[in-house]
């Protein structure tokens, strides 16, 4: 395990076989997310995404609750241990630009902002107790920022619901509606987010790194905008060196080796 990156007071970030946590550590507040918050995780996020050793990125809650959401109480900021580096758009915005592949372990509540969160990573496993949910409308607000997020991974008619309502939606109504990837049994939430991350980090990192960049880039986009240039990644794709190996593995029908702790290109 590498040294926890110094300078969080809100969060824990650790890296262990290629993995880093990212742990919202305020359970005293359900994990609430002040501004404070919000930039210790665009710091994390950027440490996560400079480290070559890093492959994927697990976000959690310490607690009983992934995140309550937005802290109402705390919404004017706080003293920052860290440089600002931007707010809670620049933070969903954040993960799209990462590289690497995302997994939210989601416990307990995650509304609002939270929510957010767990819709912009790439794979989220829930707890099945867990509820899910945009519950600003009942204290007059709306979930504008997170809409167009939740736009991306489910139906239009039920998101409209529980935008309007702030109804709570648990966790196997929330894999019906794509909100989450899967709702597995409390007690086999961590070790479905083992079994998930085993697989992501024996992918190839350049793969992870263009195919995500494509995938944001392209996935809303008319088809004779994307087509042309992702022709033109395929065939990068294919002259990289992990691609190379891999293709070399299937022949020789053996596991690939990709690299490890860099990011191969040809």
């Amino acid at each position: 395990m590498t040294a926890a990156a110094p300078g969080f007071s809100t969060l824990r970030y650790e890296v262990a076989d290629a993995v880093a946590t990212i742990t919202l550590a305020r359970p005293e507040r359900r994990n609430a997310l002040s501004p404070v918050v919000v930039n210790e995780l665009l710091h994390a996020l950027d440490a996560a995404k400079a480290d070559p050793a890093v492959r994927v990125v697990v976000l959690t809650g310490e607690g009983k609750a992934f995140s309550a959401g937005g802290d109402l109480g705390g919404m004017s900021g706080g003293d920052s241990p860290l440089e600002m580096k931007g707010d809670f758009a620049d933070l969903l915005l954040a993960f799209t630009t990462l590289g690497k592949p995302t997994v939210a372990r989601v416990q307990g509540h995650a509304l609002g902002g939270g929510l957010g969160i767990v819709a912009s990573c790439d794979i989220a496993i829930a707890a099945e107790s867990a509820e899910l949910g945009t519950p600003e409308v009942n204290v007059g607000l709306f979930p504008v920022q997170i809409m167009v997020v939740l736009a991306r991974v489910m139906p239009r008619r039920p998101l409209v619901e529980m935008i309007l309502t702030g109804k709570k939606v648990p966790a196997r109504e929330a894999e019906r509606l794509g909100l989450v990837t899967r709702a597995v049994a409390d007690a086999e939430l961590d070790s479905h987010v083992a079994k998930t991350v085993d697989i992501l980090r024996s992918k190839s990192p350049t793969t992870a790194r263009l195919g995500l960049a494509a995938f944001h880039r392209h996935i809303d986009s008319p088809l004779p905008d994307s087509l042309p240039e992702l022709r033109t990644l395929f065939y990068q794709l294919v002259a990289t060196e992990d691609a190379r190996e891999g293709i070399l593995a299937f022949l020789e029908k053996r596991p690939p080796t990709f690299a490890w702790g860099q990011d191969r290109r040809s």
